[in-house]
């Protein structure tokens, strides 16, 4: 009995064997280049997760490759053994990673690029998405960029060839990196965003196709306000029986304060008459038989005034 016992016991399920985790990463499936300069700029990200759907803790080595498609059709293995490595220093964690790479060797040709992560213990992903890119002759970056403070914001110039495209990028202060303003055909914009006492600094790329220049960079630049308001428009004189009444167009200015009228009394020279913080104005220190010539002026928060105004006169009978 106690035999049977012992033997019985020794006959227990034991269930299938548990094989040990490879943590082979999943395949990159971002992969993304373009050619700046004269370089490739490439960007991918490293999966955060195993072949297993286990959490990749540490990445192992980047193997990264860039070459050209081999004649007679594109197979893998052919294109890998005859592709180049970019060298990438692989991280801590699984992250983003962004490198670039000469390709003098390839201009005028085609390229494919592609990437394979493995796991700390060598054993290789699948290749990731494969990015094909036409390499052209290096495109030059904006020369002579240039920035002035303007009565409208910033304006920012610069020469490049004409049949590209640009892009205009903006720091602010200690942004930690800049923001696309705009995508725009002429070599010249105008940034109407700005406020004064903030620093800017702006970053000018040209664009042809696919292709990318480098960036050119600006000095910064900390707008002040040093300019008069717009000069005042469409000023009329209309004589009433006791009085002549002035009226023109408002100024747009933001830091607009108010105006100030100048009067001539016939031929007399124009003295300061009033302010006022409206478009309009009402004189009624006027004589029978004289003629009233007027001016307006325009002021500011900072006390910048415009130039007069068109000269507007009105006769009292």
């Amino acid at each position: 009995m106690g035999l049977a016992l012992l033997v019985m016991s020794g006959c227990g399920y034991i269930g299938e064997p548990q094989y040990p985790a490879l943590h082979i990463p999943i395949r990159v499936v971002d992969l993304a280049a373009v050619e700046r300069g004269d370089k490739l700029e490439i960007s991918f990200t490293i999966p955060a997760v195993t072949t297993e759907g286990l959490a990749l803790m540490r990445p192992g080595e980047i193997d990264l490759r860039i070459g050209l498609a081999p004649a007679g059709g594109f197979e893998l293995n052919q294109w890998a053994a005859s592709a180049r490595s970019v060298p990438v220093t692989s991280p801590e964690k699984p992250q983003g990673i962004q490198t670039s790479t000469p390709i003098d060797d390839f201009s005028g040709k085609e390229v494919i690029v592609g990437v394979r992560i493995a796991s700390v213990k060598g054993r290789y992903s699948d290749w990731s998405n494969l990015v094909t890119v036409p390499i052209e002759t290096p495109l030059p970056k904006p020369a002579n960029i240039a920035r002035e403070s303007v009565p409208e914001g910033v304006r920012i110039h610069w020469n490049a060839p004409a049949e590209s495209k640009f892009k205009i990028f903006r720091k602010v202060g200690d942004q930690s990196s800049p923001a696309l303003l705009a995508t725009l055909d002429e070599s010249t914009y105008l940034d109407t965003t700005t406020e004064y006492g903030k620093t800017y600094t702006y970053y000018v790329q040209a664009i042809h196709g696919k292709t990318e220049s480098d960036v050119a960079e600006t000095e910064p630049l900390t707008p002040e306000d040093i300019f008069p308001p717009a000069v005042p428009a469409g000023l009329t004189a209309s004589a009433a029986v006791s009085s002549v009444e002035l009226a023109w167009e408002r100024d747009t200015e933001p830091d607009l304060k108010g105006y100030r009228i100048f009067r001539a009394v016939n031929d007399g020279p124009f003295e300061l008459l009033a302010e006022v913080d409206v478009p309009s104005y009402s004189d009624t220190k006027v004589e029978a038989g004289k003629r009233y010539r007027y001016q307006v002026t325009a002021i500011d928060q900072t006390g910048h005034e415009s130039k007069p105004s068109a000269e507007a006169a009105a006769a009292l009978p």
